[in-house]
């Protein structure tokens, strides 16, 4: 192992942690995930009983908060206890693919130090081997240079998992809001049904 493979190893980490910050602004936001006025056209065909034309928009508007509402639909014909056991499923498979998503942030964010770690551990022993092979011959300067490009990989690898932790937490707390507005979403869609349902 050398200093120039560890520097490898993390230009493509940063180069990976890059990637996975732009797509998943593309796809890890608000008009994607909770689609803007789909939940009230949704509770109004529930409202008017046109449950197949509520299933309808749902389909034809693939997000979070579809994909959530569907599942509950599905299970309309059944009693609430399956209707909220469904919803539950729905919100925790989303969140967990969600989740899984933006996971790989995570865990380029603590693996980055280490790889950076191994190679500043690496370049000190090769430091130290070239001193023991020259019998002490080898100057102060020669060994402060040695060290100083094993430090080299420890920073790098820094540089690559600042940014990707700081990714991670700002998409964790934008998926955790999103479902749980998509939680909140399914209860003002189906809690009229639920107390009609009661009163008859």
């Amino acid at each position: 192992i050398t200093g120039v493979a560890i520097m490898l190893v993390l230009i493509t980490m940063s180069i990976v942690t890059i990637y996975l910050i732009i797509d998943h602004l593309l796809t890890v936001r608000r008009k994607d995930l909770m689609p803007p006025g789909l939940d009230e056209q949704v509770r109004q065909l529930l409202a008017a009983g046109q449950i197949e034309e509520a299933a309808q928009a749902c389909r034809a508007r693939p997000s979070l908060a579809s994909f959530v509402l569907l599942h509950g639909i599905s299970e309309l014909e059944f009693d609430w206890k399956a209707v909220e056991k469904a919803l539950e499923d729905a919100l925790a498979e989303q969140a967990a693919r969600l989740f899984r998503k933006i996971e790989y942030l995570n865990v380029i964010g603590n693996l980055a130090p280490m790889v950076g770690l191994l190679g500043t551990v690496v370049g000190m022993v090769i430091a130290f081997q070239q001193v023991a092979s020259s019998q002490g011959a080898a100057g102060a300067g020669e060994l402060a240079a040695g060290i100083y490009q094993a430090l080299v990989t420890t920073v790098a690898g820094l540089i690559v998992a600042i940014p990707a932790l700081a990714a991670f937490a700002v998409f964790r707390n934008r998926v955790d809001q999103y479902v749980a507005e998509a939680a909140f979403q399914a209860q003002q869609v189906f809690g009229p049904l639920r107390r009609r349902k009661k009163k008859a």
